[in-house]
């Protein structure tokens, strides 16, 4: 069935009157974008944090309806619940029906990291270098959560945990994966040879896909995820928080309290330039503290302090 859609853009302040008059007519769903995505800019970043919400100053948001609905009524429609809102903005376009997943799956082919981690769809065959008794193999569907291994910063992060494999330091451990998503990194993690992994994010569609990826990798009995909320305050010999710099600014005591003595810890999600103040911020906690860049994005790592 083919859909209509309707964009807009509106400031920060206005986005939930907007979206609630949208959902108010029906629209099936409502989507909010970075309105700097559309202007092409690398660095528009489509995630909260972990106990966020989307604060972008320009937000685009997407709704759809059926394809036979008439934009001239939904218009009306739209002036009558809110006269105050600028629907003049709005642009309509068709939307032909395709399985999405399916598009997004064809396009997405097997990633390495490393010496031994791999990220392969479920549509592609092992790669023969993927074949090896030592490699770690995540068959990975990220659905509607973030996490291909294709952004820098989740890459970064799969580096280390490869690393740090190599150096003999997940064998056993519990890994905590903060601001989940899709579970890659958890997933890479016990893979790796992590004995278990605790997975937690603000978004319940994330702790989905991540439970539904660890069924499909055989590790579900050593995968748990919670919302922050519900998390057990307990502390993990390794941590990996791939979130936004703002929520590591916000969440370093939180995250620092998680480190076991001795542990390691990685934080990602970082762009170049924003590095120095989380440096001064977790050094209170951590030593040996190590930033590695991948384009635009850095990551940071260190050890926590025994004492």
């Amino acid at each position: 069935m083919p859909f209509l859609e309707l964009a807009i853009q509106c400031r920060e302040a206005q986005q939930p009157r907007y979206e609630h008059a949208l959902e108010d007519i029906g629209a099936l769903a409502v989507t909010l974008l970075d309105a700097d995505a559309d202007t092409g800019n690398e660095h528009a970043i489509l995630e909260p944090g972990v106990g966020e919400t989307p604060l972008w100053d320009e937000i685009t948001l997407s709704a759809l309806f059926p394809g036979d609905a008439d934009a001239l009524l939904l218009l009306a429609a739209l002036e009558a619940f809110d006269p105050a809102l600028d629907w003049s903005r709005a642009r309509f376009r068709a939307v032909d029906d395709q399985d999405w997943e399916r598009a997004w799956m064809d396009q997405y082919a097997p990633l390495s990291f490393g010496t031994r981690t791999f990220i392969v769809p479920w549509n592609h065959a092992l790669p023969a270098e993927a074949s090896a008794a030592d490699a770690a193999v995540v068959r990975l569907d990220p659905g509607l959560a973030f996490g291909s291994g294709t952004h820098p910063t989740t890459s970064l992060c799969l580096q280390w945990l490869d690393a740090l494999a190599s150096e003999g330091k997940l064998r056993d451990a519990t890994v905590l994966d903060f601001g989940c998503g899709s579970g890659i990194l958890a997933l890479a993690a016990l893979k790796l040879g992590a004995a278990e992994a605790v997975g937690v994010d603000n978004d319940p569609q994330a702790l989905l896909a991540t439970h539904d990826n660890a069924e499909r990798n055989g590790v579900s009995d050593r995968l748990a995820v919670y919302l922050p909320q519900d998390e057990p305050v307990v502390t993990y010999p390794v941590v990996v928080a791939n979130i936004l710099a703002s929520a590591l600014e916000t969440l370093a005591d939180t995250l620092a309290a998680r480190v076991a003595p001795g542990g390691r810890i990685a934080l990602s999600g970082i762009l170049d330039g924003q590095q120095s103040a989380l440096l001064d911020r977790y050094a209170s906690w951590f030593e040996r503290l190590v930033v590695a860049h991948e384009g635009d994005w850095v990551r940071i790592d260190g050890q926590r302090r025994s004492a």
